[in-house]
C-alpha cells in the first residue's frame, strides 16, 4: 500500500480567483494586478479606469489605503510585495480628468423608490454610489459641516488633501444623489420620520466618531483631550491649545495620526487673537518681502522663503510624546506609520501603562505610568497586568487620550426595533448588513468597529446591493463568469527588479498640511509595476499532448511541479469523479495500488503549488510539444 498522499484541488473558477492574491485579498476585489500591469506598459489611462471600476474613491485610497492587498502580495515571499498602494495613486496622478472622473452609467432610468442613507463617510457615499448609478432617488443625511466622514475629520491633511476628498465627493453627487449637511440623526429626525417621509430603504453608516474613555484618576483635568475630537478639532481648523509638551496614550493608528498631527499644528485665523493674527502678519509680510528680493536666485531660494510664510500661522509644540501599553512589535498601528512618526520627532515609550493623570489647580501636569508585564494572556485576550513598584512620572502640558473608538447609538429608540450587540455596534446579518429592522441596513465602523477605509467602501458597495435586492423582493443581479485567454506577456527580469519606494519631502518641510509623500515619478512606476508576478497568468496543461517527459519540471527553478502516480494524490469528491471519468477506476484503487491492476500504476497526475510559481514562463518555453500554454483570466457580466 502506497501511504504517501498529495492533497490536490481540481482548478476551477474559484481557484484561479484566490490565485490573484491582491485581488482576492481586496475588500471591493480591484483588479490590482490590473493597474499595475498597466503603469508597467505605460498605459495610464486605462491603470486608471481598472483602479477606479469597482471604487469610487480611487484618489483617496492611492494615498491612505491600509493596502492588504500588498500584504498578500505573493512577490513578498520573494523579497518585497509591490506597492501597490502608491502604483494607485500613479493612476490617479496621471489620469487626464477631463476624461472624467469614473464610469458614466450610458443611462440611468430613475426608479419611484426613495433610499435614505446615514452618514458622508466612505461607506454612506459608496452606499449612495452605487444606488445611485442603479437608477434610486437617494438622499445623504449628514451630521457634520463636511462630507467626508474620517476621511476628512479623521485624517490629517499631510496625509490626504482636503481637494481630494472633495473631487471624489462631488462626482458621487453628480450622480443625483442628494446631500444634507448638519442633519443630526437623533437631534433633528429620527429612524421613524424618514419612515414616514416615504424612505423603503435606509442605510446607517455614521461611524464611530466616540473616543473611548479611559477611567484613571485625574482624567477630568483641563488639557486632557480625546484623540478623535482632537483630530476632528484640527481638520475643522479649529484651534487647540496643546502647550510645549504632549502626551499621547495610545498605540493604534489614531494615536499616531494625533501625535504627527501634534508636531505640525495648524492654526488658522479661527480662535487667534488680535495679537497672535498681527504677529502672524508681519512674519508673513517680512516673508513676502524676502521673496520679492531673493526672485532672481532662482526656485531654491524661493522656496526658503515660502517655507517662512507657510510657517507664519503654524504654532507647533517642542515635545511630543507616545505612550503605549504594547511593545513596539505588538502595537497595532502600522509599521511604516510607526517608523514615520520616530522620524519626524514622536518620542516612543512603549510597555507602559498610564496610572493616574497628575494635575494642579484643575491643570495637567503630568502622568503617571507604570511597567507593563504582559499585554495579552495566555488566550490571547487582551488582559494588561503591570509589575508593581515600577511607577515612573512623565511631565506634559496636555494628555490625548487615543485608545478607541465607538459609535454613537443614543438615536435608537425602542421602537426602532434595531438591535445593539455587547461592543456596542448595530446588530447586522454580515452577507447583507440586514439589521433586525426590516428595510434598515448598516455598516462600517457602525456595526463593525474601527477598521480600514477600504474594508468602509465594501460595506457600502454591499450595502447598495443589498438593498437593491430588498426593494426588488430578491431579484437577482447581474453575473460574472471567468474566461481563459491565451497571452505571451513576460517581462525580462521583472525577478530581478528590487522594490521601489515613494518619494517623501524631507524631514525639515514637514509642517502644517503639506502632504508627506509624494508620487513616484513615471519611470520609477514602471519599473515598480514590472516587478509583478502577474498571478492572473495560468500555467494550463493539455493531457491529450502531454509526453509526460518530465522537461517542464527538470526546468522550473522553484521546482513547483511534479508528476506523481494517481495513487499519490487525494481530494474533494470532484477528484474522485474525475479520476473514474478520465480512467474509468475508482480513484480508492489506484491509492490501494493492487497487483491485478498493473494499468493502475501507469497512472500519471501533473500537481503544481501555486505559491511557488513565479510565471517565469520556462515550463512553456521547454515543452517540445506546446502542451503547455500561459492563459490570463478575465472577469466578464453575463445576463
Amino acid at each position: 500500500m502506497n501511504s504517501r498522499r498529495y492533497k490536490v484541488r481540481i482548478p476551477d473558477l474559484d481557484y484561479y480567483l484566490e490565485n490573484i492574491n491582491c485581488q482576492f485579498a481586496c475588500p471591493v476585489h480591484t483588479n490590482s494586478g490590473g493597474y499595475v500591469r498597466a503603469i508597467a506598459e505605460g498605459d495610464l489611462e486605462k491603470a486608471y479606469t481598472l483602479a477606479r471600476a469597482p471604487n469610487p474613491f480611487p484618489y483617496v485610497c492611492g494615498r491612505v489605503c491600509g493596502h492588504p492587498c500588498e500584504s498578500a502580495c505573493r512577490r513578498g515571499e520573494f523579497d518585497q510585495p509591490l506597492a501597490i498602494r502608491a502604483l494607485k495613486r500613479t493612476a490617479t496622478d496621471h489620469h487626464n480628468i477631463k476624461l472624467g472622473h469614473g464610469p458614466k452609467p450610458s443611462s440611468i432610468q430613475v426608479k419611484k423608490e426613495k433610499v435614505a442613507v446615514i452618514g458622508a463617510g466612505p461607506a454612506g457615499l459608496s452606499a449612495a454610489h452605487d444606488l445611485a448609478r442603479l437608477g434610486y432617488q437617494v438622499t445623504i443625511f449628514e451630521a457634520s459641516s463636511v462630507a467626508g466622514g474620517m476621511m476628512y475629520l479623521g485624517i490629517p491633511e499631510y496625509r490626504l488633501p482636503r481637494e481630494i476628498i472633495k473631487m471624489e465627493v462631488e462626482e458621487i453627487l453628480s450622480l443625483g444623489v442628494e446631500l444634507k449637511l448638519n442633519t443630526l440623526l437623533g437631534e433633528r429626525f429620527f429612524l421613524g420620520d424618514l419612515k414616514n417621509e416615504g424612505y423603503r430603504a435606509i442605510f446607517i453608516a455614521i461611524g464611530a466618531h466616540k473616543s473611548k474613555e479611559l477611567k484613571i484618576e485625574g482624567a477630568e483635568l483641563d488639557g486632557v483631550l480625546r484623540g478623535v475630537e482632537f483630530l476632528l478639532n484640527v481638520n475643522l481648523g479649529y484651534k487647540v491649545y496643546l502647550g510645549e509638551k504632549v502626551l499621547i496614550i495610545g498605540g493604534g493608528n489614531v494615536a499616531l495620526d494625533v501625535a504627527r498631527s501634534a508636531l505640525r499644528r495648524v492654526e488658522s485665523l479661527k480662535g487667534l487673537s488680535e495679537e497672535e493674527i498681527k504677529a502672524a502678519l508681519e512674519i508673513t509680510q517680512t516673508a513676502l518681502q524676502q521673496v520679492i528680493q531673493i526672485r532672481e536666485q532662482g526656485i531654491e531660494g524661493m522656496e526658503v522663503a515660502m517655507d517662512v510664510a507657510r510657517s507664519a500661522l503654524r504654532l507647533g509644540v517642542k515635545e511630543v510624546h507616545m505612550v503605549c501599553l504594547e511593545s513596539k512589535a505588538e502595537m497595532p498601528a502600522h509599521d511604516w506609520e510607526i517608523e514615520e512618526a520616530i522620524r519626524e520627532g514622536v518620542t516612543l515609550h512603549t510597555s507602559l501603562g498610564p496610572k493616574r493623570i497628575l494635575g494642579k489647580e484643575g491643570k495637567v501636569k503630568g502622568l503617571e505610568t507604570i511597567r507593563v508585564a504582559s499585554v495579552f494572556d495566555s488566550q490571547g485576550k487582551f488582559n494588561p497586568t503591570f509589575i508593581e513598584g515600577t511607577e515612573s512620572i512623565m511631565g506634559a502640558d496636555s494628555i490625548v487620550l487615543a485608545i478607541g473608538q465607538a459609535p454613537d447609538l443614543s438615536f435608537l429608540k425602542e421602537n426602532d426595533n434595531v438591535q445593539i450587540t455587547s461592543k456596542g455596534t448595530i446588530l447586522i446579518e454580515t452577507e447583507t448588513l440586514a439589521t433586525t429592522a426590516p428595510g434598515i441596513f448598516a455598516g462600517g465602523d457602525v456595526a463593525f468597529g474601527p477598521r480600514l477605509l477600504i474594508d468602509a467602501i465594501a460595506d457600502g458597495k454591499k450595502a447598495a446591493r443589498s438593498i437593491d435586492e430588498y426593494l426588488k423582493a430578491g431579484a437577482g443581479g447581474r453575473l460574472q463568469r471567468g474566461i481563459m485567454v491565451p497571452v505571451d506577456e513576460i517581462y525580462e527580469d521583472f525577478d530581478k527588479v528590487k522594490r521601489q519606494e515613494p518619494p517623501t519631502i524631507p524631514l525639515d518641510r514637514r509642517m502644517g498640511i503639506d502632504e508627506v509623500e509624494l508620487g513616484f515619478p513615471l519611470e520609477v512606476a514602471k519599473k515598480e509595476g514590472e516587478r509583478c508576478l502577474k498571478c492572473h497568468l495560468n500555467t494550463i496543461f493539455d493531457s491529450e499532448k502531454c509526453i509526460l517527459c518530465g522537461g517542464c519540471v527538470d526546468v522550473c527553478p522553484f521546482y513547483c511541479l511534479k508528476m506523481v502516480r494517481i495513487g499519490e494524490i487525494e481530494g474533494e469528491e470532484d477528484l474522485t469523479e474525475l479520476v473514474e471519468a478520465r480512467y474509468g477506476t475508482p480513484l480508492d484503487r489506484f491509492q490501494k495500488g493492487t497487483e491485478e491492476l498493473k494499468l493502475l500504476e501507469e497512472g500519471t497526475a501533473m500537481i503544481k503549488d501555486e505559491t511557488l510559481c513565479i510565471r517565469c514562463g520556462l515550463c512553456v518555453e521547454y515543452c517540445p510539444t506546446d502542451a503547455i500554454t500561459l492563459e490570463a483570466l478575465q472577469m466578464e457580466e453575463v445576463e
